[in-house]
């Protein structure tokens, strides 16, 4: 249950939902309900992992004894309920994207995660933060989005492998299979840097091309900025110094550095309204 993933998702939330025009209290609405959905997500994930942390990540809040498993359960249960409940006032089709969200995260915490397969729930819930942001606030995605959403999945499966890289030695230690124990640390890595950069690569070729809606020199220095954000979490998460510890804090700088990608892009290509 660290609000990390949860706040920097619903911060991406509010300010995509902001660029796609929406009133500051639509935006703090949907980034609080993405919050929301994102904690009932990450609690199911603790409830479930909380005996097998007990021994692999003693600190994390139910094993340490700073929440109780009945607690995660309630968190699940009103995060769900709290996110649904938010997502209302911009119509059934944001109320279905963010049970999508729920089915997604669900997904990977009861399914996926262990398996070689554990990155597919991040590339296809990834995508899905956009699209929430500004369907929720205008009821429609502009043309960019075409670009934006395959892109996305690329971010997250990068992502995913990112995370999972982080729990490598536990995993390996466990028994379980991710899809960084399947590559390896250094294949791993090489995936995870190469599909980044790809990700860099494509924003700012097409911010290029396709013409800035917003003004191009903001557009294009947060866009760059973000970048730099990306290359310094890999550099971070590669070398014999590169402890678990280390690299989990890595995927964290890179989670900011493609929220900051996201929205530099939409700014400059996506601001279409």
């Amino acid at each position: 249950m660290h609000p990390f993933p949860s706040l920097l998702d619903g911060a991406a939330t509010g300010a995509i939902a902001l660029l796609a025009g929406g009133d500051p209290s639509t935006a703090l609405r949907i980034g609080g309900s993405m919050v929301a959905l994102q904690a009932s997500i990450g609690a199911l994930n603790d409830v479930l992992d909380a005996p097998a942390d007990a021994n692999r990540k003693p600190g994390k809040p139910i094993p340490a004894g700073l929440v109780t498993a009945t607690v995660g359960r309630a968190i699940v249960v009103l995060g769900a309920g709290v996110g649904l409940l938010l997502a209302t006032p911009s119509g059934p089709g944001l109320v279905a994207l963010a049970g999508l969200g729920l089915v997604i995260g669900f997904g990977y915490d009861l399914v996926a995660k262990g398996t070689s397969w554990s990155w597919l729930p991040f590339a296809l819930g990834t995508p899905l933060l956009p699209v929430y942001a500004w369907f929720g606030a205008t009821g429609r995605l502009p043309t960019p989005f075409a670009i934006l959403l395959p892109a996305a999945v690329v971010a997250g499966a990068a992502l995913a492998i990112a995370n999972a890289r982080a729990d490598l030695e536990r995993d390996g230690a466990a028994g379980l299979i991710s899809v960084a124990t399947r590559l390896g640390p250094d294949r791993a890595w090489a995936v995870q840097a190469g599909l980044l950069l790809g990700l860099i690569l494509v924003a700012l070729v097409s911010l290029w091309l396709t013409g800035p809606a917003a003004p191009a020199a903001p557009a294009a220095a947060g866009t760059i900025g973000a970048s730099l954000v990306i290359v310094l979490g890999m550099g971070w998460d590669l070398g014999p110094r590169a402890s678990p510890a280390r690299r989990e804090r890595a995927w964290e700088i890179e989670a900011i550095g493609v929220a900051l990608l996201a929205a530099a892009w939409l700014a400059g290509v996506g601001g279409i309204r």
